[in-house]
């Protein structure tokens, strides 16, 4: 305990399922302390979670954010995300949230992201066509396809990728470890903070036909992004462009494992594969929770009145197995009927990247089960490590035997 408030700690990292379970039944709303040593409420039911995802009093205000952050911290070395990646559209209200999602939103909409369909049916070849024996599909499967996507959408060059994504590992993990120096801390952001610099730099030197190109030359007063604002979104569409759907990929391929007779379903009828990725949304998707809100004044959630100025998250993987909402919710069915999961949040800040992360996702996922039907855990799945993130639901790894009977 902490506070006299209960402290999520690796139970909820191994299995935040069970952890949510159990407060849903305490509450609509439940204060806690999350494993960073960050106090905050979690909302926990489907109905309150849809209505706070788009309730305007929940702020997305960076500057407010960042103050809740600091008073929510229950330890001296708690993580608060530094300015410099923070001031991007997720942690923005509007009308700077407008202006800043009007930027990218083109490059995302379902039609740009069909047109992709070719380049990914292409990564995902060349990945299957690598993989033999005992492989982490973590490593070789479900992290370089986004990853390449992404990057290639933003205009990262390929000599860029392994350093980049090396340093962004160690800034957004290493702080959740216990014993991690806090000055060690802020000296991994600035190195992640400075390689943006230099590739924004090399765009403005070196432009080119993709996003990053076109928000460093973003020329119209109303849509043009201070410096702040212009690495902060860089930040955030890396991390966002590839984590998600490398975590969707990874836990739908362990769902599908651990399920045999829906693994046989995909594999007879892989007609089924666009309605099982909403499933795998929702049984088990790749985030915990929405990124903190913070309260402009009290509001009410299910009869609880969280005061103002307090962090507040709303659990989608809580809300997406909610019973009230869900028949049978903790039964993975790749026919259910209906999923009208908050997997990608809700209102105004649903997730930009959503059309590509499903596109990735079918693909990916079909066409694994396709080359790979006999596919087995090489690990029990109960010693399986997740990622020490409390907003991520990561596999730290995920070993596989991709054809059983070679051994």
């Amino acid at each position: 305990m902490s506070h006299g408030l209960p402290v999520l700690g690796d139970d909820y990292l191994r299995d935040p399922h069970g952890v949510y379970r159990a407060l849903r039944d305490e509450g609509p709303a439940v204060e806690v302390v999350m494993p960073n040593g960050i106090r905050m409420w979690l909302i926990t039911r489907y109905d309150d979670a849809r209505e706070a995802l788009a309730d305007p009093r929940l702020r997305k205000d960076a500057a407010a954010l960042r103050d809740a952050l600091q008073r929510a911290a229950t330890t001296p070395d708690a993580r608060v995300q530094p300015a410099e990646l923070a001031s991007h559209m997720l942690n923005s209200d509007p009308p700077d949230h407008t202006r800043l999602r009007r930027l990218v939103s083109k490059a995302f909409t379902p039609r740009a992201i069909e047109r992709l369909r070719p380049r990914i049916e292409e990564i995902t070849a060349g990945l299957l066509d690598r993989m033999d024996g005992d492989v982490d599909l973590i490593e070789t499967f479900a992290y370089p396809l986004p990853m390449t996507v992404i990057c290639e959408l933003l205009g990262v060059p390929e000599r860029d990728r392994d350093g980049l994504r090396g340093l962004m590992k160690e800034a957004m993990t290493r702080p959740f470890r216990t014993g991690d120096d806090p000055k060690e801390r802020d000296r991994r952001i600035a190195r992640v903070v400075e390689r943006f610099v230099a590739l924004v730099d090399e765009k403005r030197r070196h432009p080119a036909d993709d996003i990053l190109t076109a928000l460093v030359q973003a020329r119209d007063q109303e849509d043009r992004l201070d410096d702040v604002e212009l690495i902060s979104t860089c930040f955030l569409l890396f991390l966002a462009g590839h984590e998600t759907t490398v975590n969707l990929i990874g836990n739908a391929t362990l769902a599908l494992l651990t399920h045999p007779g829906q693994r046989a379903e995909l594999i007879e009828n892989p007609d089924v594969i666009e309605n099982a990725v909403e499933e795998f949304l929702r049984y088990d998707g790749p985030l915990n929770f929405a990124p903190q809100r913070v309260t402009g004044e009290d509001v009410t959630i299910g009869g609880v009145t969280i005061p103002a100025g307090e962090l507040v998250a709303v659990a989608l993987s809580s809300a997406d197995r909610d019973p009230a909402t869900f028949r049978e919710p903790d039964r993975l069915d790749l026919n259910r009927a209906e999923s009208p999961h908050l997997a990608f949040g809700h209102g105004i800040h649903y997730c930009l990247g959503a059309p590509l992360a499903r596109l990735e996702a079918r693909i990916a996922l079909g066409r694994l089960f396709e080359r790979f039907p006999e596919m087995d855990l090489g690990a029990p799945a109960d010693e399986l490590e997740w990622r020490p993130l409390p907003l991520l639901h990561a596999l730290d790894r995920l070993p596989v035997r991709l054809r059983p009977d070679a051994g």
